[in-house]
């Protein structure tokens, strides 16, 4: 029997089991929005082996209306009971589809189907690929205008402060209930913010996982009568909120960024991956940071990553390779700080990784680490070192990523010609907002 036959076997029997009334099957659109729709359990069998059909026309960037008609088949090795439900009665659980078109071909604006031929590609040169996200967010007294934190607490606090610590002990449980490890989970620097650290998996996993999470975050903060937002910026003044992703190529159960014999213990193919994102950092910021929000986040004094450096130690920059610990030797990895948590986490990865191996592709080299602090260098000494810099607003991202070939190639002409129709749209709309800040300070005085 197949892994693939075994994990319809335990569903089935998980079904049965636990007493599952409805399955509900989730996919994303472009946008990393989830999607989702239910059946009984007596449509579970079919639907494992044959798919749901459903209307596509109306999920963002899937299709027109007059080539509407797709599949939804589960992936049973996605199955977990959601812990939030009833579980003792009608409980129900959920599983991650793939979309595809009524002939069985996979669908080119299913993202995770994007993640998953990048990722093939990674496979074909030997590698797997590995992430580790840290998801940052806020909690809010309600999804209105002006946000109202709930605390005042600050990085690290372990103080009446901290009054969300609760909300975040529930949702790691939730988590671990559904399977996906956490690591770390503690308060952030600004006021209500908060980071769950979820376990490195590979890829397609984390994706799924990243996915997961931002919804558990969201449905244990409702329950509580509170709101949790993963917008990249959304206090003036405070830091925003960012996914930085470690990640690491393994072939079979060797860390192929880890060398013994290199000053940072990092691999030729490490040192060219890292080249890679420092050169295509703009090109994917596109997808790393996709909203008119997430430039709000990328300006200098707050954590956040501008310029286009590596360092050891130095978290002003855009790549951070962590410290190599003796015997440690799988955990080698190095960090990209740019992404943030509101990202297509099945497109970001992609593009991640797409630009690592385009780097190791070219033979590409980082030179020497950047340990000193890049926001307090003179624009003059920036240039003279090569530093460049990440896309200063939405339209500027756009402007680069239309013209990236790798962009295109990572993602398919399908999902890169709408993401970069629908972000034009996005950037016109805001263009033609009259801001308060506008308000404020040019009407008193035109």
């Amino acid at each position: 029997m197949s892994g693939n036959e075994k994990d319809k076997e335990y569903v089935l029997e998980a079904v049965r089991e636990h007493d599952v009334k409805f399955i509900r099957l989730w996919f994303t659109d472009i946008l990393g929005f989830l999607k989702s729709f239910a059946i009984t359990r007596e449509e579970l069998e079919e639907a494992l082996e044959s798919g749901m059909g459903f209307d596509g026309s109306s999920i963002q960037g899937f299709a027109r209306i007059d080539e509407s008609d797709m599949i939804a088949q589960p992936d049973p090795s996605t199955f977990v009971l959601l812990p939030w439900r009833p579980t003792e009665a009608s409980a129900v659980a959920r599983m991650f589809c793939d979309i595809l078109e009524p002939d069985r071909k996979p669908h080119a604006g299913d993202p995770r189907f994007v993640l998953k031929r990048n990722l093939d590609k990674a496979k074909e040169l030997g590698y797997t690929f590995y992430v580790g996200p840290e998801l940052e967010y806020y909690y809010f007294e309600s999804s209105e205008p002006p946000p109202k934190p709930l605390d005042r607490g600050g990085y690290f606090d372990l103080t009446p402060l901290d009054v969300a610590s609760d909300l975040r002990r529930e949702t790691v449980l939730a988590l671990e209930e559904m399977g996906i490890g956490v690591e770390y989970s503690h308060h952030e620097v600004g006021p209500s913010q908060h980071e769950i650290d979820l376990r490195y998996a590979d890829a397609l996993t984390m994706a799924d996982n990243a996915m997961t999470y931002r919804l558990v975050v969201k449905e244990i903060a409702m329950r509580h009568n509170v709101y949790a937002t993963f917008m990249p910026k959304p206090l003036q003044n405070e830091n925003g909120s960012g996914m930085h992703t470690h990640m690491s190529l393994f072939r079979g159960e060797k860390n192929a960024f880890f060398d013994p014999d290199d000053k940072y213990h990092l691999s030729r193919e490490a040192k060219s991956f890292i080249a890679g994102l420092l050169k295509y950092a703009p090109e994917i910021c596109l997808v790393t940071n996709q909203w008119v929000n997430s430039y709000k986040r990328l300006v200098p004094g707050y954590e956040a990553p501008v310029y286009l450096s590596w360092a050891t130690r130095n978290r002003s920059d855009l790549i951070r390779v962590p410290v190599y610990k003796p015997g440690k030797e799988t955990a080698t990895r190095i960090e990209l700080r740019s992404p943030d948590p509101a990202c297509n986490p099945y497109l970001a990865f992609a593009a991640m990784l797409a630009a690592g191996l385009r780097g190791i592709e070219e033979g590409l080299d980082p030179g020497e680490p950047v340990e000193r602090n890049v926001y307090e260098m003179s624009e003059d000494e920036r240039r003279e070192r090569g530093i460049g810099s990440l896309p200063a607003d939405l339209w500027e991202a756009i402007r680069i990523a239309e013209k990236s070939e790798l962009l295109r190639e990572c993602l398919g002409d399908h999902v890169f010609e709408i993401l970069i129709r629908d972000k034009k749209i996005e950037w016109e709309k805001y263009r033609c907002v009259v801001t308060t800040y506008e308000l404020e300070t040019n009407l008193p005085v035109l």
